[in-house]
């Protein structure tokens, strides 16, 4: 068990398994490398908390949710980092920001995971 501070949630205890990996962080913090999925209430949204920073955590929903399937493609690249043999191992979540009234969901930057590793990455999408 890992056992942690948050801003958010107070203390928290997590099985080694449930962290998830990021090697090379998530853009604007590369050293921020653990991180954890909590459920926000009864809803489709997560928190994706830091295990190494307590102020730390996103707002994160599956992209189905907001623009329905076929939404996301990623690069070849990304699914050998992640090291994905079966289609079902890989989940890709959008980070939401707040601004204002409105809820904006970044598309270019979606977070690829490997459930099955609990391996992740964020993916920089240029749609030139």
């Amino acid at each position: 068990m890992v056992k942690f501070e948050t801003s958010r949630f107070g203390s928290l205890e997590v099985p080694e398994d449930r962290i998830i990996r990021f090697p090379v962080g998530l853009l604007g913090f590369p050293q921020l490398n653990r991180y954890v999925l909590i459920d926000y209430k009864d809803t489709p949204l997560k928190w994706l908390q830091s295990v190494e920073d307590p102020e730390v955590a996103f707002i994160v929903t599956d992209p189905k949710t907001i623009a329905g399937e076929g939404t996301i493609t990623l690069g070849d690249d990304i699914v050998r980092f992640l090291q994905i043999d079966r289609e079902d191992d890989l989940a890709v979540l959008l980070m939401l920001r707040v601004d204002g009234d409105k809820v904006i969901a970044n598309f270019r930057g979606p977070l690829a995971i490997n459930s099955s590793r609990m391996l992740g990455v964020q993916a920089v999408i240029d749609r030139a």
